[in-house]
């Protein structure tokens, strides 16, 4: 737990320095980054071949900075994906476990740097709905650790993630819906406090979903945590777990609000 609020003490003003006092290329740079090592994560913990993992940065590179540096995806590039990838395990090995070798890279691209561009989307709303995102996120994380701990019984999901309750992932609603509140108080969002709220609230439940699928591959892979970047915390992939999730959501919400133009 010292560790924890350490490496939590430290990353968390520079994170918010580097959020508010940059420009929006910086934040895009920042993502990219954070999608590789995820990448990265993912396939290491899966043990996927070498040549994979090599096509994996690639086609993070090609799903990734055309966003950054036009606002939008590249076109077809997922079935360009979809195409190399195949190609690429036909000549690599023969025809056992294709699919397996196949879906891992895959379902990696599509599940990291493709709910990363949703974060690139949520920048231009204004740098404010990444602190947002991330503060409703990871303080309702935080509730959901200690309510859970304290009065957690009830089991969520006991198969995906043993030690995860259904009061703890109250505590996660309850978290998301008080930093909604305080984001609401201090920043001008754009919308009204009881719609912060009502934002924070369901950013701490999608962060639930978020977690519950990474804990799920991780038990498919039989790792603990992603990797141990953070001390305390886990790797990239154990950081971005909720806001993978809880980004797309947000920005489908705030296209719903008429607050940014669509992507």
């Amino acid at each position: 737990m010292l560790k924890r609020l350490a490496t939590a003490a430290v990353l968390v003003p520079v994170f918010y320095l580097y959020i508010t006092k940059l420009s929006a290329p910086w934040f895009d740079g920042l993502v990219l980054a954070m999608g590789l090592l995820a990448l990265w994560e993912f396939l290491t913990f899966y043990r996927a071949p070498r040549e994979m993992k090599a096509a994996g940065m690639f086609f993070c590179l090609l799903i990734m900075a055309p966003v950054a540096v036009t606002g939008r995806p590249l076109p077809d590039v997922f079935a360009l994906l979809l195409m190399s990838i195949a190609a690429l395990r036909l000549f690599a090995r023969g025809p056992k476990t294709a699919l397996p070798d196949i879906s891992v890279p895959v379902v990696a691209l599509l599940y990291i740097p493709g709910l990363l561009l949703y974060q690139m989307f949520l920048r231009s709303a204004g740098a404010m709905w990444i602190i947002f995102l991330y503060g409703t996120v990871w303080i309702g994380d935080s509730f959901a650790l200690y309510v859970g701990r304290s009065i957690g019984k009830r089991k969520l999901y006991e198969e995906v993630s043993p030690k995860k309750t259904v009061e703890g992932a109250a505590g996660s609603v309850i978290g998301g819906a008080l930093a909604g509140l305080a984001a609401g108080s201090v920043f001008r969002l754009g919308v009204s406090l009881r719609t912060a709220v009502l934002l924070g609230a369901l950013m701490g439940a999608t962060a639930i979903i978020g977690d519950l699928v990474e804990s799920m591959f991780k038990r498919d892979a039989a790792v603990k945590d992603s990797s141990s970047l953070f001390p305390g915390h886990g790797g990239m992939l154990d950081k971005l777990d909720g806001p993978l999730i809880s980004a797309p959501i947000l920005y489908w919400c705030l296209q719903a609000l008429g607050l940014r133009p669509p992507v």
